[in-house]
């Protein structure tokens, strides 16, 4: 193959090249890509947009002691005398007759002591995933969550709301319930278990009739 050949074989050979599939022209890396949707390398998985979830750590202990004690007691004695004289007189007579006197004695005793005593404790714990709703002015979250357990026909719904703030989220993506902000929890329990837990309905109108 003289020169002039081989020249035109590497010329057609090189204007050949752009008309190949690209996908015959890159091979894939040896690494496998990452995924859109995950965060930067080195970002952690604190919720911090609308859409995204953290866990309230529930931990809630209240003690309610309240005594109250009342002694009161009123005395009236009160005694009037009336001599019969109206005290309505001319110079020469009385224009009203005389009436009979009479005197009025009367004593009252008003006595009043209470006592009450009331004592309150309840504790719950538990662990409830909430999503961000919303994200205020300064960057606190607005949290929702809600938890349904059946177990065995007994049924436990547990709703959870709150203002969370960043700064109390911990690196595992939790937050202490007594750290959100306008905290409102609510549970309720229905199921096999529920009759056992509250008075019955002839009890409930005994209570009413008569409340001592």
């Amino acid at each position: 193959m003289d020169n002039r050949t081989s020249l035109v074989f590497i010329l057609t050979v090189f204007l050949l090249c752009p008309a190949l599939p690209m996908a015959d022209s890159q091979a894939d890396s040896i690494w496998a890509k990452r995924d859109k949707v995950m965060g930067d390398l080195y970002a952690d998985d604190v919720a911090r947009n609308i859409g995204d979830v953290l866990t309230i750590m529930i931990s809630e202990d209240s003690k309610v002691d309240n005594k109250a004690k009342r002694d009161l007691k009123k005395e009236v004695d009160k005694s009037t005398t009336f001599n019969g004289e109206l005290g309505i007189t001319t110079p020469n007579n009385n224009l009203l007759p005389r009436i009979p006197g009479f005197t009025m004695a009367a004593e009252s005793t008003n006595e009043l002591k209470s006592k009450a005593d009331f004592k309150d404790e309840r504790k719950f714990i538990d662990r409830v995933t909430v999503v961000v709703v919303d994200i205020l002015p300064n960057r606190n979250l607005v949290v929702i969550g809600a938890r349904r357990r059946d177990i065995a026909g007994d049924i436990q719904n547990i709703e959870v709301s709150g203002i969370v703030r960043p700064s109390d989220i911990a690196f595992d993506n939790t937050v202490k319930s007594e750290q959100v902000a306008d905290f409102h929890i609510v549970t309720k329990n229905t199921g096999i278990a529920a009759p056992y837990t509250r008075p019955g309905w002839l009890g409930r109108i005994f209570d009413i009739i008569w409340p001592f």
